[in-house]
């Protein structure tokens, strides 16, 4: 089954059964289905909240959130941000799904993914994302293609990137975004911009008495750090940080920057609620807070140990936060194990929306425990592994989790392969939260139970071979296609890369009028060679310029590489971003 034909089959099949044959109204009876808002920050660390223990940092809106909801105290996510998304759209374990990566080519979603916006917008919903979507950039995967009416998003894995448009020259303030596909620039700091058309979105949709999934993920307080509310950071820099820097002063300068983006989005979720009620809507709106993955910075993450990247508790434990005051108690804490994979099948049993039909969802609905019911909960097996590379190795830079104990082989996130000391850890976290009591030679026989769970998970959950996704050029969807070093797949240099290999298919054979572009104006005429499929285009870009134009470049039908090399015989680079546009 085709791509669109699967999605068209998934939303029908949850129309179907909003007319009556099998979907329930809601998961709490035949009352109208809740508004469902999801906030994620990004590079957010567990210990960057008050609720969380942190004494430096004022975050009022969230503490009282997290008062006023139900929280899971043993919630988690993946090492980093691709991966965790990828989950919290899917239900799924990110390995299924394509985005195993942050960039290079290996941070795409597939396309054939159903998506909790999807399910959502079959079940009546409206839906809007605001901020990162991070799973594509092109056709067909960005978040308009992937089941959101309304997208105002940045490129890439966040601003400051080379995905982002060159004008926009890193800022965070007055940042250029794109609405539904269309550049368009903005005015104010990032988080506030999407927070107010969060609520503008909000407000129409209440108007209109429609339920609406709105999904709040900012790129703060990722880095860069350049670029944060003045104020704030003025605030900070004055503050004695060092209860939370564990001894990293030289970091200092870097938290208080990332302080201030926090109390920035804590601001922005105090305006939010505060909508809520002026809307008359909180009370049937379900809020979850979440993070996706690790603190920026080696900083306070509680009792415990890590950082984003790391698979130590640190750097994968989150808060979660539930608040529907139609609903949930106040207060509620949960002690079972939660994370990212349940988070799509739990709003879509809130919604009253069926899991799409014939997807494998690894997640469960959370709703029991929410509502505090005395539910059979099965014990669970919980794997998390993200590391470079196009795929999981086995036991590579991962930890599993059943009950108390949880195994650990750290083998490093930033290479494909382990390197280093690669030995394995066990550690009972009730009881050694730090994780500093390694118990794999005292406890044999647990860390082989474990050992012997997670091959079967991977068996199961990794694809024997990664298959790339390919970028669809050439399609009326996109008329103009934008490449950047997001998506290539480098064949030199280290970091980004200094050239590269776009993977590409195009449903028919066409012209094309290609826009190669640099980041910096060039010193001395440069000879330009492009590569699409078998065939080469030649061009100069002039000395002064940073752009050239190939008027008409021919295309194959089918899949096909798009290379671009620039520069001399002494030395070539590739471009910083390549549009495509059809003739």
């Amino acid at each position: 089954m085709s791509i669109k034909l699967r999605k068209i089959f998934a939303a029908w099949f949850c129309f179907v059964s909003l007319a009556g044959l099998g979907c329930r109204a809601s998961a709490v009876g035949e009352q109208k289905p809740p508004n469902i808002i999801v906030i994620i920050t990004d590079d957010q660390g567990y210990g960057d909240l008050g609720v969380t223990g942190n004494t430096v940092l004022d975050t009022p809106h969230l503490d009282r959130l997290a008062n006023e909801s139900v929280s899971f105290e043993r919630y988690y996510v993946s090492p980093v941000c691709t991966p965790t998304r990828a989950s919290v759209m899917t239900g799924r374990y990110a390995q299924r799904t394509g985005a195993v990566d942050t960039w290079k080519g290996r941070s795409i979603m597939r396309a054939e993914e159903v998506t909790l916006a999807e399910a959502l917008r079959g079940g009546g919903y409206a839906t809007g994302i605001f901020g990162k979507w991070h799973l594509g950039d092109c056709y067909p995967f960005r978040a308009m293609d992937q089941g959101f009416d309304y997208s105002i998003v940045h490129r890439g894995g966040g601003l400051g990137q080379p995905s982002e448009p060159i004008e926009n020259n890193r800022r965070y303030t007055d940042p250029i975004l794109f609405r539904n596909g269309e550049q368009v620039q903005t005015q104010g700091y990032c988080t506030d911009v999407y927070f107010d058309e969060a609520i503008r979105f909000i407000e129409k949709q209440a108007e209109q008495d429609k339920p609406f999934f709105t999904y709040i993920a900012t790129n703060a307080p990722h880095g860069p750090y350049h670029d944060v509310p003045e104020d704030l950071y003025q605030k900070y820099k004055g503050k004695d940080l060092s209860p939370i820097l564990l001894g990293n002063e030289k970091d200092a300068d870097t938290v208080a920057r990332v302080f201030a983006m926090v109390e920035n989005i804590d601001q922005n979720i105090g305006r939010l609620m505060a909508d809520l009620q002026r809307l008359q809507i909180d009370d049937n709106t379900l809020v979850l807070f979440t993070l996706d993955n690790g603190p920026n910075t080696r900083r306070y993450v509680g009792q415990m140990r890590g950082m984003k990247t790391e698979v130590h508790d640190g750097g994968v434990r989150s808060p979660l936060f539930l608040h529907w005051p139609a609903e949930l108690k106040d207060g509620r804490r949960v002690k079972q194990t939660a994370a990212h994979i349940d988070v799509m099948p739990t709003l879509l049993d809130a919604a009253g929306v069926e899991a799409p039909e014939g997807v494998i969802l690894d997640g469960r609905s959370l709703m029991p425990l929410m509502q505090g019911e005395d539910a059979d909960w099965p014990n669970r097996t919980l794997v998390l592994q993200a590391h470079r590379g196009t795929s999981s190795k086995p036991f590579h830079h991962v930890m599993v989790l059943r009950d108390q104990w949880k195994l650990v082989r750290p083998s490093g996130f930033h290479t494909p392969t382990p390197e280093g000391d690669t030995s394995f850890e066990l550690y009972d976290i009730d009881a050694d939260p730090m994780e500093q009591n390694d118990l794999s030679e005292s406890k044999p026989n647990v860390m082989h139970e474990l050992q012997a769970a997670y091959r079967d998970w991977h068996k199961d959950v990794v694809p024997e071979t990664f298959v790339p996704a390919r970028i669809i050029v050439g399609t009326e969807h996109e008329p103009t296609t934008t490449l950047t070093r997001q998506d290539w797949h480098p064949v030199g240099g280290t970091g980004w890369g200094v050239n590269g290999n776009w993977l590409v298919h195009a449903e028919q054979a066409h012209h094309s009028r290609v826009k190669l572009l640099l980041r910096e104006r060039v010193e001395r005429d440069q000879s330009v060679v492009l590569k699409v499929g078998d065939k080469t285009f030649n061009a100069i870009i002039k000395r002064g310029e940073s752009s050239v134009v190939l008027p008409d470049v021919s295309a194959p039908a089918g899949d096909f590489e798009i290379q671009a090399t620039l520069g001399t015989a002494d030395q070539t680079f590739g471009p910083w971003q390549i549009e495509w546009a059809k003739q």
